[in-house]
């Protein structure tokens, strides 16, 4: 069986499988129906572990096992494989965030709340920092800094990121000017993000930079969030941001940023 790594790769990525799961299933692909001492030949997967790899397969919807002697495997169809694939993932999903909801009301959650608790007395907060990478992982800790914020949330951002923000940051946007949180956002406001730009001014004030490009965030004149490379260029998974905690440092961007805010242009 000649398949390249490559795609190999790009299977186990997709499908989240193993390297023996990925090897195991393309040759079973590759034959339609076969024991499991084919499979371990055409795949170079070692033979005491093809049947645990096959029985993994076969749990997570890839194949089915024929009844008789030998015991022979079933590969299904690709279509098949992902709609099983989408379903098992939505099921999974729905239980792993029952489990986290229950964690609210248990002793467990108090507990490590306390560690929690007990381990910051002995942080400075210049050690608040850290490099986020992968543009989820970005938004995810955006999303706590706006859950946290009390007085006022700056965001300079891209075209593009603008539209990025509020689909991933409208119910925490929403939420913190409820709290009377000062929201001011700035971006180069295009035909292809104004509704959008609009949406957003029921949150924050909206303002055009006509065309200045930046990505950063200041939350209660303490904290930033900085993007250090260009959305436009960079891939998703390899973006990447600086988190501080600098008030003195956010202070001296917050004043610059206000008096390039008043040469903005309103929406």
């Amino acid at each position: 069986m000649i398949i390249s790594e490559e795609f190999l790769s790009r299977l186990r990525k997709i499908f989240d499988l193993n390297l023996y799961e990925v090897k195991v299933w393309a040759a079973l692909l590759s034959r339609g129906i076969s024991t499991a001492g084919e499979l371990s030949n055409i795949s170079d997967v070692p033979r005491s572990r093809t049947y645990d790899i096959l029985e993994s397969l076969e749990k997570k919807g890839f194949i089915v096992m024929k009844l008789g002697k030998p015991i022979k495997f079933v590969a299904l169809k690709p279509e098949e494989v992902v709609e099983r694939v989408k379903k098992n993932l939505v099921r999974d999903a729905a239980e792993k965030s029952k489990r986290l909801e229950k964690l609210k009301d248990e002793d467990i959650l108090r507990e490590l709340t306390g560690l929690f608790s007990e381990g910051s007395k002995f942080v400075e907060p210049g050690d608040l920092s850290g490099s986020l990478k992968g543009r989820q992982n970005v938004y995810n800790h955006l999303d706590m800094l706006l859950r946290e914020a009390e007085k006022s949330v700056i965001i300079v951002t891209t075209a593009s990121g603008l539209n990025r923000k509020f689909e991933n940051l409208e119910p925490s946007l929403a939420k913190a000017r409820k709290r009377g949180v000062r929201i001011q956002v700035a971006a180069p406001i295009t035909a292809e993000n104004k509704k959008i730009a609009k949406e957003i001014s029921k949150y924050a004030e909206v303002r055009d930079t006509d065309g200045l490009k930046a990505r950063f965030v200041i939350v209660d004149s303490e904290q930033l969030l900085f993007m250090v490379l260009d959305d436009d260029k960079v891939h998703p998974n390899y973006d990447v941001a600086l988190w501080l905690n600098a008030s003195f440092f956010a202070q001296a961007l917050e004043q610059m940023f206000e008096i390039a805010w008043n040469k903005f242009k309103k929406i």
